[in-house]
């Protein structure tokens, strides 16, 4: 019987979700503890809320984000110039057979939530809110009965 590992899940295998948190953490407690000395990632809080692993664990892709979200291109090609550092610094840390390759990336999570609050704010949104809210009470008045008794 041929097997082959393909994860359906998102982010990967278990075995990538656990290595992938595992790199998140020591990433992140290398750059809170200020261990990489350059003048670029000085006065940066650089938070890292996830880390995704490639099948074969090689390859780290580490998404970071300043603080308030400034100065995200001079973080990320600091990052970028002490890679080598920053990986020999995990390899230390996680116990692989193989160090990964680190690749940085900013997170743009933030931003994709801060847009969609936007439009939730809309008029034009809160307006087909309102609508909808309308058009089920009125299929259904006793709805929000039920579910206070």
């Amino acid at each position: 019987m041929n097997k082959k590992h393909k994860s359906s899940a998102p982010g990967g295998s278990q075995r990538q979700l656990r290595v992938g948190e595992q790199v998140r953490h020591a990433m992140a407690d290398i750059l809170a503890q200020g261990n990489v000395h350059d003048a670029d990632l000085e006065g940066h809080i650089i938070t890292v809320p996830e880390v995704r692993m490639s099948p074969d664990l090689k390859l780290a892709t580490v998404y970071v984000m300043p603080l308030g979200g400034r100065d995200t291109e001079i973080v990320i090609a600091a990052l970028e110039r002490n890679k080598k550092f920053l990986r020999g610094e995990v390899a230390r840390r996680v116990n692989l057979k193989f160090a990964p390759d680190i690749r940085f990336r900013v997170d743009e999570r933030f931003d994709e939530a801060e847009r969609i609050e936007k439009l939730l704010r809309t008029p034009a949104v809160q307006k087909d809110l309102e609508q909808d809210l309308k058009q089920d009470l009125e299929q259904d008045p006793h709805s929000d009965r039920e579910e206070e008794q």
